[in-house]
């Protein structure tokens, strides 16, 4: 039972990664940091629908550590951005 739902997780996040690929490439959007933003949004929505009811097995309780580290580098993502809309000299 498990297996069969951490192959449907890891099914819908490799669809969502190929889906987002070709959208992006198809719009000429495509770059690391918004292949990176969009496929952590995919991965957040694969996980919480993808998510158990009552009993958390423990490799999705290892999910908590990717999803950490997942956000810092959005974060970072995000500050980098502002700074270079901002212009010179405002920091």
């Amino acid at each position: 039972m498990t297996t069969r739902r951490r192959e449907r997780f890891i099914v819908g996040h490799l669809a969502w990664l190929l889906v987002s690929l070709v959208a992006l490439s198809a719009l000429d959007a495509l770059t690391y940091e918004l292949y990176f933003v969009v496929g952590l949004i995919g991965f957040l929505v694969v996980v919480e629908l993808t998510a158990p009811i009552a009993v958390t097995p423990a490799w999705r309780r290892r999910l908590r550590w990717l999803i950490a580290v997942g956000l810092l580098v959005f974060g970072y993502v995000v500050v980098k951005r502002i700074l270079a809309i901002l212009p010179p000299g405002v920091l």
